[in-house]
């Protein structure tokens, strides 16, 4: 602990305090009322070190304190100052222990011996709080601020809670007021661009609607006359959770004051008034508390002022609240990165999000990346915090030349005298390589688009993918990359003629796109292989090209296309066998098959014929009404051949040769267009009867909503640990229908029925009679309740449903 001794007092200067101070001093005693003022006067500073484990950081590095810590704390006056300042130091521990009094010290600033100057303080095992008070030096007033601390150490608590997190949270706002006025070093745009993501660094409020004015007025309308709201973070919060056991909201207001003429401006913080009215109880004739903020930069902490500072009685205490005394939480840092990042040209961003501290204080300090290259190499990089650019930056001369293709990078640093570690990225750098086509330099065909795949060391660095097209124009190309090396393009070449076709790659930083030549050509059938199974009255074709493909001929049988789909880069064509033959099997089918072309051609194919897929038959089907709603009428299903979407559909198969069923088997069934809707299974609507008959219970309750139309199924089973799928067999039709809540007709023997319900777009046409002669159409989207038709002779009104339009339902009049 320090103690003084005598030396000669300075005369006072009107430099020791801002000019509005001096005139504002003998408003020093007027307690704040509802309107406390800005913290914009500026007080004195402080210069203070931390020491611990032997190693000391300046106080804008440290953002709190642990026992055992060694502080040394000296006023940094000016030379000329004459005020003498009586500085005292006081730990607390809680708002029900008055600290010891060894825990209390004083210092005075006058003196010309350093130790006398100077407090050096170690922080006492127990210890929660530290604060600091400076008054101008009078005698007795060391006595008395003793007595004040240790007999309401609540009161110092508390005031040392809100000013520290008021101080915290006024670093954010300066930070973003800081770089709201650097816009006019950016010019206009740069504001539009850059305050979303001070915001977002700084977890401030942004007045959007600024935004959108005219760009001259956009700054002055982010700081001037606005309520804005510093929200609090999770770290932030931590700071005062374990004195007050809840984070503490402080609603902060940005104001405008002129100086010269100009637009400075400063945060008003509400806080003053709390922390007033928590002093008010120590003011006397002889002293009153002023509360200060603390504004750190490296080893100096600046004090700012609400209220001009008292010489005369009642002579002003300032206080000041050191940082916290609990354990380092270091940030929980969370990249924002949607992929790798391109590490090319200019400066790297490494987005990131979680703690705005980082971004207005020095807490965070020597941040480093640590590069791995693909190659296993690792180097260190410093990073530095940018709330403008919302992450650290590396400088681009940091990145080493060697390191190029995909690089990992781990972000971690110092969180006062504890490590943090960041979140990971993965960058990404050119090479000499520069981009090859991956696959048939020859492989692009006219007349359709074409998805191809370029090879480089950095896709995330591609800004743009061109076709340079026969005008000499350039016609900009979707690109997307794919993985960590590659960059899918489609390219379109509908009514192109075949030749050489240029695509230009635009990566980040490059002064001349790369250039890739490639051939443009009409390609004629390839025929790859083709898939048949003995029994099957259908196979497949695969290869490129096979829309000029006729026929295919397997001894006597005759297969013709039946639809063309593409598989990545391949086509697949479905051939069907005409007539009513079948496939041979493998002992008795030729050894090759031949494929007719469109233009005449034809071409030989090796022909390998596969065992018989899983085969089944339907043996009984039984069509199950539901119960409908309540109320309603439902039509008759006179065809027997719909299942109504609350109806139920009972169906037996049987075995085909070479077939037996097992506890496995699975029915799938699927919608006419490809998707499959339901698989029944053992125990699971599906019973197995015998190794040769199965029955299967179909419930459309069960099926995916949107399931309407043709239903179709297959037996699908296990094979050597591989799915066995059979031919797709046609089952039902699954017909969704309306709610029929009255049919009433006229008295006229010729006059016109009404159909009255809800769900009436899903009839398509109305009759009187099976030809539909007459028949009264429903607009499509229909979303009346009712509809007119005509009457029908025989009391019954024929239907065709939207859902199966080749067959008629009736629904009774009477």
């Amino acid at each position: 602990m320090s103690n003084g001794s005598k030396k000669r007092r300075h005369p006072v200067s009107s430099r020791t305090l801002p000019l509005a101070v001096l005139a504002g001093a003998a408003l020093a005693s007027v307690p704040v009322l509802a309107d406390p003022a800005p913290f914009e006067l500026a007080g004195p500073d402080l210069a203070i070190e931390v020491t611990r484990g032997g190693r000391t950081l300046p106080i804008a590095r440290v953002p709190s304190l642990a026992a055992g810590d060694r502080l040394v704390i000296r006023a940094a006056l000016p030379k000329d100052q004459d005020a003498e300042f009586l500085l005292v130091s006081a730990f607390l521990r809680g708002a029900t222990n008055p600290p010891p009094k060894d825990w209390i010290d004083t210092a005075k600033t006058w003196k010309s011996k350093d130790k006398d100057r100077t407090l050096t303080l170690v922080v006492p095992e127990g210890a929660r709080q530290a604060v600091l008070l400076m008054v101008p030096e009078t005698g007795g007033a060391e006595g008395v601020l003793v007595d004040a601390v240790r007999g309401k150490p609540g009161e110092f608590v508390r005031a040392s809670q809100d000013l520290n997190q008021a101080s915290l949270d006024h670093s954010r706002l300066e930070a973003f007021m800081a770089a709201i006025r650097a816009q006019d070093d950016n010019g206009p745009e740069y504001l539009r661009t850059v305050a979303p993501v001070l915001a977002r660094s700084l977890s401030i409020k942004l007045q959007e609607d600024c935004l959108s004015k005219v760009i001259e007025l956009q700054a002055s309308c982010l700081v001037q006359n606005r309520d804005a709201l510093v929200l609090n973070d999770v770290h932030t919060s931590s700071l005062a959770d374990t004195l007050t056991g809840t984070p503490t909201d402080l609603a902060l207001q940005l104001s405008a004051t002129r100086e010269a003429g100009g637009g400075y401006y400063s945060p008003y913080i509400a806080v003053a008034r709390d922390v007033a009215r928590i002093f008010g109880a120590f003011n006397n004739p002889q002293f009153n508390y002023l509360p200060t903020l603390s504004v750190r930069h490296d080893a100096t902490m600046g004090l700012l002022l609400n209220a001009a500072p008292s010489f005369k009685k009642p002579k002003s205490v300032m206080v000041a609240a050191l940082p916290a005394i609990e354990a380092d939480i270091p940030p929980q840092l969370r990249s924002t990165a949607d992929g790798p990042i391109c590490a090319a040209g200019a400066a790297v961003v490494l987005p990131v999000e979680g703690a705005p501290l980082v971004f207005s204080t020095d807490f965070a300090h020597d941040a480093k990346v640590r590069l791995t290259s693909s190659s296993g190499q690792v180097q260190e990089v410093p990073a530095t915090a940018r709330a403008d650019k919302g992450g650290f930056v590396i400088a681009a001369e940091a990145l080493p030349a060697a390191f190029t293709g995909t690089v990992r990078a781990h972000l971690h640093g110092q969180w006062g005298f504890a490590a943090f570690d960041g979140p990971d990225f993965v960058l990404q750098r050119p090479d000499a390589g520069g981009w090859k086509l991956a696959g048939d330099p020859e492989g692009l065909i006219v007349g359709r688009d074409n998805d191809i795949v370029l090879e480089g060391a950095a896709p995330s660095c591609v800004e743009a993918v061109t076709l340079r097209q026969a005008n000499g124009s350039l016609r900009t190309l979707p690109a997307k990359p794919q993985g960590a090396d590659k960059l899918a393009v489609r390219v379109p070449l509908e009514g192109a003629q075949p030749g050489t076709r240029h695509l230009e790659v635009r990566e980040r930083g490059a002064r001349e796109p790369a250039v890739l030549a490639l051939k443009a050509r009409t390609q004629a059938s390839r025929i790859e292989a083709i898939t048949l199974h003995s029994g099957d009255a259908q196979g497949t074709l695969s290869g490129q090209r096979l829309d000029q493909v006729q026929s295919v001929t397997v001894g006597s049988l005759e297969m013709r296309p039946d639809g063309l789909t593409r598989d990545g880069g391949a086509d697949r064509l479905r051939l069907v066998v005409q007539g009513s033959g079948r496939v041979p099997e493998a002992g008795a089918a030729p050894d090759k098959a031949l494929v007719r072309l469109a233009d005449g051609r034809t071409l030989t194919l090796p022909l390998h014929v596969a065992p018989p897929r899983p085969r089944v038959e339907v043996l009984s089907r039984t069509l199950y009404p539901g119960p409908g709603d309540e109320g309603g009428r439902r039509p008759d299903l006179v065809t027997g051949d719909l299942l109504r979407s609350d109806g139920e559909l009972v169906f037996s198969v049987k075995a085909g040769p070479g077939t037996k069923l097992g506890a496995r088997d699975v029915l799938e069934v699927a919608l006419d267009g490809g998707e499959t809707v339901a698989r029944l299974s053992a125990g699971k609507g599906l019973v197995l009867e015998s190794a040769d008959v199965a029955v299967a219970t179909l419930r459309a309750a069960d099926l995916p909503p949107a399931s309407f139309g043709p239903l179709r199924f297959r037996l699908v089973r296990m094979e050597d640990g591989r799915e066995q799928a059979g031919d797709w067999l046609a089952l039902t039709t699954l017909a969704r229908l309306p709610r029929i809540e009255a049919v009433s007709c006229g008295s006229e023997p010729a006059g016109a029925c009404t159909i009255r319900g809800r769900d009436l777009f899903l009839i398509q046409a109305v009759a009187a009679d099976d030809a539909f002669g007459q028949a009264t159409s429903v607009p499509q989207g229909f979303t009346g309740a009712s509809i007119q038709v005509p009457r029908p002779g025989d009391g019954k009104l024929r239907l065709r449903l939207r859902d199966a339009p080749a067959q008629t339902v009736t629904l009774g009049i009477g």
